[in-house]
């Protein structure tokens, strides 16, 4: 007999026969069940066959749940595409708030919401259910006096999403807080002089300090690349965290002098003075966080407000967290001609290596990864930062200071016998002849510099005042690199409605649209908004005997295009072509390739 004529379960029989679980998987399950039953002979407390599959065998929910409204008849809605009006919104809101607290956090945990009625002459009612055979939703229908009803089906993420629109989650280290002593929330009158007794009454409040320290433990759990205070008018404070690339609100603090924020985590942060508030500081935190060490470089600086009574300043924490860096070239997303040409040009003895893009871009992340992959006893590196983030085993990073600044380090580099030199970034004609000095007499040298992609980096080398000669012969290769936020797994689906014109318009040839499913990104649990974690691109512009030639030759009629065009011809992917093949394989979406290189 098949496996699947050994089951009794109408629902494990569909899974098995449409290969989603193994029979084994579904009889094991259904022996828990039995057990279930036994234990809880009431029908509210026994858990199904989906349950348990979900539950124990952390099988996807979406699509166990999927074919349970198929196999028992449940509609299904899809909430991504019949999104309920602001009226519906409404009544969901005001139905849930009206039920006592234990029937309101059952219906909010298990993602049930009562969505209204199906037709107004008809009177009845529809529930919309993660789980549409909960038995307690008929308990709960008793209890909002429902007499006929139906249960329709929806993902959990939409569900989720649906309820989160109404009831914002809780902010777990804002949760204390509310109980704590309110902050003075009235000023009264307008006071033309800035009056410290008033921020240091509302500094010495513990909420704040908890509110500080929650701030930067959250934004690590959060996975946040930095954290940024912005203060406004009316005594209001927000605190955004930079996940994947993008700012997303964390708190809008109000009631309070956006000064006495700023002077708590100024009083938290070494190298700044509290009571300074016209110039720009720069400092650091160290905490220990679920048992590593974190650190915390704090930017500080003083802006405008409409309001003469205060004096604001704008607070960026960049979160530097070792256990997320990349030692692993592996790891870095190099792919194909780039990572060939890439490896190349870091295993040469001498040379330039360059990583082009802007802030944020990664381009620190791939020097440590290329550093970490040459590092061996018998060579010796030195880095100048300002400042130093991450910490090299087996790299000796200068330590720059007020007695010894960058270019200081920059001159004196070569009296401490280096056979490989990283220069945090060329930022003036002096660093760049500097670093081209050191490529030219026999050291293996990396840096970054500001430019759009691989191409223009040679342009803005000439314009600094480097000598095209110098260019042509000092550099091995031109790295462009850029970051996109990666679409959920968990979530992302096909999309329904492709603009065409919109998807020519970025590259796409008609068969790639054709013949390939493009994902939208859909939100869930698991993510931020559709999108988890990023992926880096490369545009690798390795030094061919024919580019060498062309840059010395072009004297001060640089041409950036009939670079690219032999830099094509050799085997390099332009950002957008590797953007496009992204978006081809289902990792990312045509808003990323958009936002990211389509205006390069």
């Amino acid at each position: 007999m098949s496996p699947v004529g050994n089951l009794n379960d109408k629902l494990g029989m569909v899974l098995v026969r449409e290969n989603v679980v193994e029979a084994e998987v579904v009889e094991k399950a259904l022996k828990i069940k039995e057990k279930s039953g036994a234990l809880h002979p009431d029908a509210q407390s026994r858990r199904n066959l989906a349950q348990i599959l979900v539950e124990d065998f952390k099988l996807e929910r979406d699509l166990i749940y999927k074919y349970v409204a198929d196999v028992y008849g449940f509609e299904s809605i899809d909430l991504s595409i019949d999104k309920p009006s602001d009226a519906r919104l409404d009544y969901i809101k005001r139905t849930l708030e009206g039920l006592n607290v234990t029937t309101r956090d059952y219906m909010i945990n298990k993602k049930i919401v009562l969505y209204g009625v199906d037709e107004p002459e008809s009177k009845r009612s529809l529930f919309i259910a993660a789980d549409p055979t909960d038995s307690m939703i008929a308990v709960i229908a008793r209890a909002l006096r429902v007499q006929l009803y139906d249960v329709l089906y929806a993902r959990h993420s939409d569900v989720t999403s649906l309820i989160e629109k109404l009831f914002p989650p809780e902010n777990r280290y804002l949760k204390d807080l509310e109980s704590a002593e309110s902050p003075v929330s009235e000023i009264e009158g307008v006071e033309d002089e800035f009056d410290e007794a008033l921020i240091e009454a509302e500094i010495t409040k513990s909420i704040y300090v908890n509110l500080a320290e929650g701030m930067l433990i959250e934004a690590v759990r959060l996975g946040a690349s930095d954290i940024h205070v912005f203060p406004s008018s009316g005594n209001s404070t927000d605190v955004l965290f930079r996940i994947d690339g993008m700012l997303q609100l964390w708190l809008r603090q109000e009631g309070v002098r956006p000064e006495a924020i700023a002077a708590v985590l100024k009083d938290r942060t070494k190298n700044v003075d509290r009571f300074e508030r016209e110039i720009a500081q720069d400092g650091y935190i160290q905490r220990k966080i679920n048992g590593h060490d974190i650190r915390f470089r704090v930017s500080i600086m003083p802006i405008v407000g409409s309001e003469y009574n205060h004096k604001f300043e704008s607070i960026v924490i960049r979160i530097l967290d070792d256990r997320q860096v990349i030692t692993d070239l592996e790891k870095l997303g190099f792919r194909g001609h780039a990572r060939q040409m890439f490896v190349k040009a870091i295993s040469q003895p001498q040379g330039m290596v360059i990583v082009t893009g802007p802030t944020g871009s990664g381009k620190s992340t791939t020097l440590i990864a290329a550093l970490s992959h040459i590092v061996r006893p018998e060579i010796n590196i030195l880095t100048i930062e300002d400042p130093v983030e991450y910490i090299i085993p087996g790299v000796r990073q200068l330590k720059i200071g007020y007695k010894m600044n960058f270019e200081q380090a920059l001159r004196s580099i070569l009296r401490h016998d280096p056979d490989v030199v990283m220069v945090g970034e060329i930022r003036d004609r002096e660093t760049g002849e500097m670093a081209i000095k050191l490529a030219n007499t026999g050291h293996l040298t990396f840096s970054t510099l500001h430019t759009n992609d691989a191409p223009s980096a040679v342009s803005r080398l000439y314009k600094m005042g480097i000598e095209t000669f110098l260019i042509a012969y000092a550099i091995n290769i031109i790295i462009a690199q850029r970051l996109m936020r990666r679409l959920c797994n968990n979530c992302k689906q096909p999309m329904k409605e492709l603009a065409i014109e919109y998807a020519l318009s970025l590259g796409f040839t008609r068969e790639e649209i054709d013949s390939t499913d493009i994902y939208e990104p859909v939100g869930c649990e698991k993510c931020h908004g559709g999108y988890k974690g990023r992926i880096a691109i490369h545009e690798a512009l390795y030094f061919t005997s024919k580019i060498r030639r062309m840059i010395f030759e072009a004297g001060s009629n640089i041409n950036e295009e009939e670079i690219r065009k032999q830099a094509v011809a050799d085997g390099m992917q332009t950002l957008l072509g590797v953007a496009r093949e992204n978006v081809l394989k289902g990792l990312t979406t045509l808003e990323e390739v958009k936002r990211v290189v389509s205006g390069d």
